[in-house]
């Protein structure tokens, strides 16, 4: 089954925002960016009008701006349809984002929402930080991990919560090989009842 990185794709609009110029506050202007933005995600592969961003939209620009460019209500409609017409296009997928379960597919089969400490998510961001070259103190990342946290948590649409049906499941203590196993467990039990 397709994956859809629909964290990546705030992220490109972000970029294209920040690129434009557009000030973060203004919904409108963004949400013309994000309109008019071609972004395609495919094979672990950010395009954002004809060029690879894969590695940019990870950078600290786009970390510490996607909140506010996500959180106005006109780009959240332009997102949720596009990667509602991702879905449709590719029969399914496994998609994450921080509302996919609660407002983009509140009728999803399984829900997994997964956890771990602020400790152990800040680790794991700036080694992703330090693989890709950019010099960052784990204490900075894990202020601006705070920071998003709380804007998407606070914001008026779509915040940031696990579905009430949804799976939650700690990470902290797990590499990704057992958060695979955990999921596709979980959800196997979870679709047997």
């Amino acid at each position: 089954m397709a994956k859809l990185a629909t964290t990546y794709l705030a992220d490109a609009v972000t970029l294209a925002v920040l690129e434009a110029g557009v000030v973060l506050d203004d919904a409108a202007a963004c949400a013309t960016v994000a309109q008019s933005s071609e972004i395609t995600l495919e094979g672990g592969v950010t395009v954002l009008d004809g060029r690879d961003v894969s590695r940019e939209i990870r950078g600290p620009l786009v970390t510490g701006a996607v909140s506010i460019v996500s959180a106005h209500g006109e780009v959240r409609e332009i997102l949720v349809a596009r990667q509602r017409a991702w879905v449709a296009r590719h029969g399914g997928g496994v998609v994450e984002g921080r509302d996919i379960g609660t407002v983009v597919f509140p009728d999803a089969t399984v829900k997994v929402f997964l956890i771990a400490s602020d400790d152990e998510r800040a680790r794991r961001r700036h080694r992703d930080e330090v693989a890709a070259a950019r010099a960052v103190a784990v204490e900075d990342v894990k202020a601006a991990l705070d920071r998003r946290d709380a804007i998407d948590a606070g914001r008026a649409v779509s915040p940031l919560h696990p579905a009430g049906d949804a799976i939650v499941i700690d990470t902290t203590n797990l590499d990704v090989d057992s958060v695979v196993t955990e999921v596709v467990a979980r959800a196997r039990s979870s679709e047997a009842r």
